[in-house]
């Protein structure tokens, strides 16, 4: 990390949006860290990674700190939450029983199921089964959760034999994640609304309970109160028509009023909730009309920035339309590919589902190609240069070595032509558009 800031120092920046972990007290705040680092991506999000969770003789000892508490606060601020269970470790401790019931109301939550190499495809259907199971009596929901299946990790695989199912949901997984900026404003709406709808029952809650107090017996009164704070709350929803799923816990509701000397709530006024409500029915709508302008504007920041925006209704084979780049069509047909995928899931991969140049090394010495020839195939073929080969990259040295083996090239190519990158690499490789090959 280029910049490390400890817990009390973060919590005291204002530029940072941790200042609301200041109720937490010293000890959370001795316990948590900001690592700020150079990279694109963190230019526009922020990662929050959490201790394990507790189990065993370890939740004797407990924490310094409300954990699920601490959970709850950066929930209500996330855009999405990812909770990780371990193939051979799916015991749901107490400890995370808590965490789950402060996230059990939050729909910005997935699961992933780790370390599913470690056990074979019918020990997985049963671990996933045993999962599924213990989320359901803890979540209590009728909405099925959606479950990542992989191995998040940089070991290589040690069954194979659901590679490509672990691919196919690390694709999801990674779809799912780049979804988000692109919802974001959709997101911050539905979070101001549900908040404007808490608010609104608060108030109402509180407004009840004041107008229960006489001249005598405050305190006998606001005991009783207490106790029967369910019959409150339905009495609350039958008179102001609210939904049940509108009101608080309520036994921390309960808990949080005992601090308090009810009969000193101020009152409530009629124009107060009126503000509220015009809230729910005018402005809301309104900000929702905003959004297309706010998606137009994107497009214009992308079209200043370079990006190829397409205006609607334009003919995509008009005059000096042409083809982009990456609308050329892939020299690996379909058909080409799926037999370049079996013999790439063949191969040991990493946990990522790419391929080594050790563990690449043998199948390339199989065409008996002189080693210069193999050594340039690999150039091109990482064309993201991070020393592994993906599935895209593995297709492209495949198809490299068989030219050179069938005699249709006789050396590789300098440069790779520009049909022979695929279309989701083609940003990231300088090609010569004037060379072809077949």
């Amino acid at each position: 990390a280029e910049r490390q800031i400890p817990g009390n120092a973060l919590a005291a920046d204002a530029d940072k949006p941790f200042q609301g972990l200041n109720k937490f007290g010293v000890s959370f705040l001795n316990h948590i860290e900001c690592a700020e680092l150079q990279s694109p991506i963190l230019k526009k999000i922020t990662m929050i990674d959490t201790p394990g969770v507790l189990a065993g003789e370890k939740q004797r000892v407990g924490r310094a700190y409300d954990f699920p508490r601490v959970i709850e606060w950066f929930s209500q601020r996330c855009d999405r939450i990812l909770i990780l269970f371990d193939a051979h470790k799916l015991d749901v401790s107490d400890e995370m029983k808590r965490v789950i019931e402060v996230l059990k109301n939050s729909d910005n939550v997935r699961v992933v199921l780790n370390k599913a190499d470690q056990v074979n495809s019918q020990q997985l259907m049963r671990v996933y089964g045993a999962l599924m199971w213990s989320l359901g009596k803890v979540f209590q929901r009728p909405e099925v959760l959606r479950v990542y299946i992989g191995s998040f990790w940089d070991e290589p695989y040690k069954n194979t034999e659901n590679v490509p199912l672990f691919q196919r949901e690390r694709e999801d997984l990674l779809n799912d994640l780049r979804s988000l900026p692109r919802n974001s404003t959709l997101r911050k709406i539905n979070e101001l609304v549900k908040r404007t709808r808490y608010s609104k029952v608060h108030a109402y809650i509180c407004n009840h309970l004041r107008n229960q107090f006489g001249l005598f017996y405050k305190q006998s009164k606001q005991e009783k109160l207490l106790k029967g704070m369910l019959g409150e709350f339905k009495t609350v929803s039958k008179q102001h028509g609210l939904a049940p799923g509108d009101f608080p816990d309520v036994n921390r509701f309960r808990s949080s009023l005992e601090r308090f000397e009810i009969w000193k709530f101020p009152k409530l006024y009629a124009g107060q909730m009126t503000t509220l409500e015009n809230v729910l029915s005018k402005e809301i709508p309104a900000l929702m009309k905003i959004l297309p302008m706010v998606e137009k504007q994107k497009a214009q920041a992308a079209q200043d920035e370079g990006n190829e925006v397409v205006e609607p209704g334009s003919n995509p084979f008009g005059a000096g339309a042409g083809l982009s780049s990456a609308q050329e069509p892939w020299a690996i047909t379909g058909p080409m590919k799926l037999k370049y995928d079996n013999m790439f899931n063949e191969q040991k991969l990493t946990s990522g589902g790419k391929l080594t140049g050790p563990n690449a090394k043998p199948f390339m010495l199989k065409s008996c190609l002189p080693a210069e020839h193999l050594g340039l195939i690999w150039e091109l073929s990482d064309m993201d240069k991070d020393g592994c080969l993906d599935d895209e990259e593995f297709a492209t040295c495949v198809y490299l070595i068989e030219a050179l083996k069938s005699g249709a090239m006789k050396e590789p190519p300098a440069q790779l032509p520009l049909t022979l990158i695929p279309p989701s690499k083609r940003s990231l490789v300088q090609t010569s558009k004037n060379e072809d090959f077949v």
